[in-house]
């Protein structure tokens, strides 16, 4: 892999990783702390929507960013050619290759 391509790949990395962090901020400071008074107002299983938020809501969120950066990453993998298939079958043409 080239220095340029190894760049391209890192900088799409990392926007990847921070748009999830955003998005995990958002939900775990915003949405159970800042906004928790507002989403009081609405309700969820008989729970205010707030609490829920603190207590569940954002643990359901972290899993699907969990989900959400995998698929992201083997997406990102595939545009690169880096996926794991790919090399281990290169890996293993590689060894089967003659030493000189």
């Amino acid at each position: 892999m080239s220095n340029t391509h190894a760049l391209s790949y890192w900088k799409a990395n990392l926007r990847i990783v921070g748009t999830l962090l955003c998005i995990w901020f958002f939900i775990s400071f915003g949405c159970g702390i800042l906004l928790a008074d507002y989403l009081d107002n609405f309700r969820i299983g008989g729970f205010k929507l707030g609490f829920w938020m603190a207590q569940q809501g954002s643990i359901y969120g972290f899993v699907v960013l969990i989900f959400v950066y995998i698929r992201q990453m083997d997406k990102l993998d595939r545009q690169y050619k880096l996926d794991q298939e790919q090399h281990a079958k290169a890996e293993a043409e590689r060894a089967q290759e003659p030493r000189s």
